[in-house]
Order: structure tokens, then C-alpha cells, then sequence
């Protein structure tokens, strides 16, 4: 998020109950699927919460590829320790499945430690399916 929304700062950490985070799509530079959200009542899915300015929302939007449709950008309420938030999310506008790669999980992971995440939903990320770095 500082190279892609250097004017927002972090604002918190939440739940986003009633979701799953799972992997669609394909993406050439991070050697497989991309992470998205799904609903699922039986899960909860760690989310780091920004106050983006409208400089860097143009910018986010762009990286996300909204002008291109890979993205929908959809407002959701998130759990915090101070109570109820809305926020927006992207949700991969793509088929559910596929395999993230070892690179791309491990980013996933880096940043939800960085961030407070519980140690054990750290480690389901490290130990997710993903494909091997290549030759």
C-alpha cells in the first residue's frame, strides 16, 4: 500500500465476518491466481483498514484494473475493535480456483504479520496450497 496509496495512511485492522479469502483468476506477474473474497457464513477474513485519500483511490483503482473489469469494488462492513466500519474492498471480478504462487502467498502473509494479524491465521496463509517457484 506505500508505493500504491503513499498519501493513506494505515487506519486499523479488522474481521470480515461472513467472508472467506480465496484465489481466481491468473496473473502473469505473480505466476498464478489472485486473492479475492467469497461469501461463507463460516468464515472471517483478516483485513487491514486505510483512510485512502481521492488521489490515491484514482490510483488503487487503476492498479486494481477497474477500468478493465478485473475488479469490482464493493462496500462491506468490517469488525474492529472500536466497533463497525464500512470500507470498500476489490473482489476479483473471476472464476474461484486456482493456485496462488509460493511468491504471492508469502507477500499475503509478510503483510498480515506486519499488520497484527493472529499468529495462527499467519500461519494458514504460509501453509496454504500454492505453486512452487518455478525452474
Amino acid at each position: 500500500m506505500a508505493e500504491r496509496a503513499p498519501h493513506s495512511p494505515m487506519a486499523g485492522t479488522g474481521w470480515l465476518e461472513g467472508w472467506r479469502l480465496t484465489f481466481g483468476g491468473e496473473d502473469l506477474l505473480w505466476e498464478g491466481a489472485l486473492s479475492t473474497i467469497v461469501e461463507d457464513p463460516d468464515s472471517r477474513v483478516f483485513v487491514v483498514l486505510y483512510d485512502v485519500t481521492p488521489l490515491d483511490e484514482g490510483q488503487l483503482d487503476r492498479w486494481e484494473g477497474n477500468e478493465l473489469g478485473l475488479h469490482n469494488k464493493i462496500r462491506l462492513r468490517v469488525q474492529t475493535m472500536d466497533g463497525s466500519v464500512l470500507a470498500w474492498l476489490y473482489v476479483l471480478d473471476a472464476y474461484e480456483g486456482g493456485l496462488p504462487s509460493a511468491r504471492y502467498l508469502g507477500v499475503l502473509a509478510d503483510a498480515a504479520e506486519a499488520a497484527g494479524a493472529p499468529a495462527d491465521y499467519v500461519n494458514d496463509l504460509r501453509t496454504r496450497p500454492c505453486k512452487g517457484i518455478g525452474p
